[in-house]
């Protein structure tokens, strides 16, 4: 994405769920060109970049939620932290097709999916930027 694509910050878009991730990466506009790419993302808005390239806002929608980006701001008290103890539940329908194509985009298996002790099918991925998400599939009605 370039500076050029970046939505006005007066341009509101109300976020989409009950709960909405807010993720501090180190390249937050590459980051929502990658979700772009491995998961169906649509930037909805975003600040444009400062002269180091940093924006302090990216909105997504991936798979009917919002998700929200920032890069950090070390010298506004906002510094950058590994992430941990977390991960983005991403519940599909059709594992594959989104394992696949975030696979091919890059993602780094964590947990391969399988059929789990609950019955879901269900694994792990880790984007470049550090992130955990974990796919499910819902067990199909028998």
């Amino acid at each position: 994405m370039s500076e050029s694509d970046a939505t006005p910050p007066a341009t509101a878009v109300p976020p989409k769920g009950g709960v909405v991730a807010y993720l501090t990466l180190d390249g937050a506009l590459r980051a929502a060109e990658f979700y772009r790419k491995a998961f169906g993302a649509e930037v909805v808005a975003s600040v444009p970049p400062d002269e180091k390239g940093r924006t302090m806002h990216v909105h997504l929608h991936v798979n009917g939620t919002s998700v929200m980006l920032c890069d950090a701001f070390p010298e506004y008290g906002h510094p950058l932290q590994a992430p941990q103890s977390f991960s983005l539940l991403l519940p599909v329908a059709d594992i594959a097709a989104w394992w696949n194509r975030a696979v091919a985009a890059g993602a780094e298996v964590v947990t391969p999916y399988q059929e789990m002790f609950w019955g879901d099918i269900y694994g792990q991925l880790r984007d470049p930027f550090g992130v955990i998400w974990a796919i499910n599939q819902p067990k199909r009605p028998a």
